[in-house]
């Protein structure tokens, strides 16, 4: 089953077969066996690889349930030794990247040192599929676009955060309206991004351009332009700590009156049972973000 799950995550007999320490031979006959035993194939070979076939896409959903029952089932035993074990996996935005996964994974691991942890940025489209495949365990996002197929363990507000270089006609202020913003030049993440979700729908509403003279999914290539090409950005109350520690960046708010505040959410796949080291984990999130956002946690 971890044969199969690594083929179909990486694209290649060959690339899996290096990551497992196998001959590519060996790998591919353990392939066709397992398609002979089911009596179709799994995967469809192509010049540059392999995907899955349509009986593949349902075979995997079964391999990583299997192997994600199998990892619960033992961290519930490694718990019954009392040294906590276990892999997590979590999927989450660029700004909880910044200082409060971190600081979590760190609080975790001094007490549950052998627990190991996987951790992708990933955008509010792809929250659903990543926990629906089981390449996640857990996700943290800002307004993610949701189906059906997340469970939301707890869920605070975020007001979207203005950031300017030091020096600039804003600073000192406490708000901004949107349409002051389309004064200036702005370096904006990608339409991927929930922070420009929420900014295209209130340009819409109140008829505002928003002059965008750079579009990137690197934080750090936003926060550079900041002081090099004098624009504007945008950052949520989560991720702002670490940007504006320095003293170069300065924030305030934008106003609530054009664009409301949104919604960090954190959750998991709807009627999985999560490992124990991930769900408590998980926990460990939700008591932190519950403890910051008292008054209007949900």
């Amino acid at each position: 089953m971890r044969y199969i799950d690594v083929i179909a995550r990486v694209g290649s007999i060959r690339k899996a077969a290096d990551e497992l320490a196998i001959t590519s031979t060996a790998l591919n006959r353990r392939v066709l066996g397992i398609e002979d035993e089911l009596g179709v194939p799994i995967f469809d070979r192509t010049p540059g690889g392999v995907r899955l076939s349509a009986a593949g896409e349902i075979f995997i959903h079964h391999v990583r349930n299997q192997l994600s029952d199998l990892q619960r089932v033992r961290s519930q035993i490694a718990d019954l030794t009392g040294e906590r074990r276990g892999h997590i996996s979590i999927v989450c935005g660029q700004s909880m990247m910044n200082s409060f996964v971190p600081e979590m994974i760190s609080a975790y691991r001094a007490e549950h040192p052998a627990v190991t942890f996987e951790v992708r940025v990933c955008n509010r489209h792809e929250v659903e599929a990543e926990l629906v495949s089981y390449a996640a365990d857990i996700a943290i996002i800002f307004e993610p676009q949701i189906v059906g197929d997340f469970y939301c363990v707890i869920e605070v507000p975020q007001n979207i955060q203005l950031l300017f270089g030091a020096g600039h006609p804003f600073d000192g202020e406490k708000t901004v309206r949107l349409s002051d913003c389309a004064n200036y030049p702005m370096a904006l993440p990608t339409r991927a991004n929930g922070i420009r979700h929420l900014l295209e729908r209130a340009a819409v509403r109140h008829s505002v351009d928003l002059p965008m003279n750079i579009e990137s999914d690197s934080q750090t290539l936003l926060l550079r332009s900041l002081r090099e090409h004098d624009t504007i950005t945008f950052q949520l109350p989560i991720g702002l700590e670490p940007l504006t520690a320095a003293g170069t960046v300065s924030h305030c708010q934008l106003d609530t009156r054009d664009v409301p505040e949104g919604r960090l959410m954190v959750g998991h796949l709807k009627g999985r049972n999560l490992p124990v080291a991930s769900a408590r984990f998980l926990e460990q999130m939700a008591g932190e973000l519950h403890a910051r956002f008292a008054k209007d946690a949900v």
